[in-house]
Protein backbone atom coordinates (compact mmCIF):
# COMPACT_ATOMS: atom_id res chain seq x y z
CA UNK A 1 0.00 0.00 0.00
CA UNK A 2 1.25 3.30 -0.90
CA UNK A 3 -0.39 6.53 0.55
CA UNK A 4 0.46 9.83 -0.96
CA UNK A 5 0.13 13.38 0.20
CA UNK A 6 0.61 16.15 -1.36
CA UNK A 7 1.09 19.85 0.33
CA UNK A 8 2.62 23.45 -1.02
CA UNK A 9 -0.38 24.45 -3.24
CA UNK A 10 -1.40 28.26 -2.87
CA UNK A 11 -1.38 31.43 -4.76
CA UNK A 12 1.02 32.84 -6.48
CA UNK A 13 1.58 35.70 -9.12
CA UNK A 14 2.58 35.35 -12.90
CA UNK A 15 6.52 34.91 -13.13
CA UNK A 16 6.75 33.72 -9.41
CA UNK A 17 7.48 30.43 -8.03
CA UNK A 18 6.10 27.77 -5.87
CA UNK A 19 7.41 24.54 -4.57
CA UNK A 20 4.75 21.02 -4.59
CA UNK A 21 5.82 18.19 -2.38
CA UNK A 22 4.37 15.10 -2.42
CA UNK A 23 5.11 12.74 0.59
CA UNK A 24 5.38 8.91 -0.20
CA UNK A 25 4.86 6.38 2.35
CA UNK A 26 5.99 2.65 1.87
CA UNK A 27 9.40 1.02 1.47
CA UNK A 28 10.69 1.31 -1.99
CA UNK A 29 10.45 4.83 -2.30
CA UNK A 30 13.38 4.44 -4.86
CA UNK A 31 11.62 2.23 -6.94
CA UNK A 32 8.70 3.85 -7.22
CA UNK A 33 7.93 6.32 -10.74
CA UNK A 34 5.61 9.13 -9.56
CA UNK A 35 4.18 11.47 -11.68
CA UNK A 36 2.55 14.73 -11.62
CA UNK A 37 -0.61 16.04 -13.06
CA UNK A 38 -2.71 18.49 -12.95
CA UNK A 39 -6.39 19.17 -14.01
CA UNK A 40 -7.64 22.77 -14.30
CA UNK A 41 -11.28 24.09 -14.22
CA UNK A 42 -13.33 22.61 -16.96
CA UNK A 43 -10.15 20.67 -18.10
CA UNK A 44 -8.88 17.09 -18.47
CA UNK A 45 -6.49 16.07 -16.50
CA UNK A 46 -2.52 16.25 -17.51
CA UNK A 47 0.30 14.49 -17.36
CA UNK A 48 3.23 17.23 -15.87
CA UNK A 49 6.08 15.65 -15.19
CA UNK A 50 7.35 11.96 -14.55
CA UNK A 51 10.25 10.69 -12.65
CA UNK A 52 11.03 7.24 -12.97
CA UNK A 53 13.17 4.25 -10.71
CA UNK A 54 16.70 5.82 -11.78
CA UNK A 55 15.40 9.49 -11.73
CA UNK A 56 15.36 10.01 -15.46
CA UNK A 57 12.90 12.55 -15.81
CA UNK A 58 10.29 13.68 -18.48
CA UNK A 59 8.08 16.99 -18.32
CA UNK A 60 4.99 17.75 -20.86
CA UNK A 61 6.26 20.40 -23.68
CA UNK A 62 4.10 23.42 -21.51
CA UNK A 63 6.42 23.30 -18.39
CA UNK A 64 9.61 22.31 -20.01
CA UNK A 65 12.11 24.74 -18.71
CA UNK A 66 10.16 25.92 -16.06
CA UNK A 67 9.07 22.85 -13.42
CA UNK A 68 11.83 20.17 -12.16
CA UNK A 69 11.00 17.52 -10.71
CA UNK A 70 13.45 15.29 -8.50
CA UNK A 71 13.47 13.46 -5.54
CA UNK A 72 14.46 14.29 -1.98
CA UNK A 73 15.92 10.91 -0.16
CA UNK A 74 16.23 12.50 3.24
CA UNK A 75 12.34 13.13 3.65
CA UNK A 76 10.48 10.82 1.01
CA UNK A 77 9.23 12.79 -0.96
CA UNK A 78 9.01 14.19 -4.58
CA UNK A 79 9.56 18.12 -5.60
CA UNK A 80 7.73 20.20 -8.30
CA UNK A 81 9.77 22.61 -8.27
CA UNK A 82 7.45 25.54 -10.33
CA UNK A 83 9.36 28.46 -11.80
CA UNK A 84 8.55 31.42 -13.99
CA UNK A 85 4.27 30.51 -13.35
CA UNK A 86 1.92 31.24 -15.76
CA UNK A 87 -1.86 32.25 -15.38
CA UNK A 88 -2.48 29.29 -17.67
CA UNK A 89 -0.46 27.06 -14.88
CA UNK A 90 -3.54 27.38 -12.61
CA UNK A 91 -4.89 24.01 -11.44
CA UNK A 92 -5.01 21.40 -9.32
CA UNK A 93 -1.81 18.98 -8.76
CA UNK A 94 -1.90 15.66 -7.96
CA UNK A 95 0.48 12.98 -7.27
CA UNK A 96 0.76 9.72 -8.73
CA UNK A 97 2.00 6.17 -8.73
CA UNK A 98 1.18 3.85 -11.06
CA UNK A 99 0.84 0.26 -10.86
CA UNK A 100 1.70 -2.36 -13.39
CA UNK A 101 -1.23 -3.84 -16.12
CA UNK A 102 -3.76 -6.20 -13.54
CA UNK A 103 -2.56 -5.06 -10.26
CA UNK A 104 -5.15 -2.33 -9.55
CA UNK A 105 -5.85 0.90 -9.55
CA UNK A 106 -3.16 3.02 -9.54
CA UNK A 107 -2.47 5.55 -6.56
CA UNK A 108 -3.36 8.84 -6.35
CA UNK A 109 -3.05 11.72 -3.65
CA UNK A 110 -5.87 14.00 -2.69
CA UNK A 111 -3.86 16.76 -4.80
CA UNK A 112 -3.06 19.95 -3.99
CA UNK A 113 -4.35 23.29 -5.64
CA UNK A 114 -2.42 26.48 -7.09
CA UNK A 115 -3.51 29.32 -8.22
CA UNK A 116 -1.37 32.14 -10.41
CA UNK A 117 -2.49 35.43 -10.94
CA UNK A 118 -1.99 37.68 -13.62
Amino acid sequence: QVQLVESGGGLVQSGGSLRLSCKVSGSMFSAYVIRWYRQGAGKERELVARIDDSDRTEYADSVKGRFSIFRDYSRNTVELQMNNVRVEDTAVYYCNVPRPAGWGADYWGQGTPVTVSP
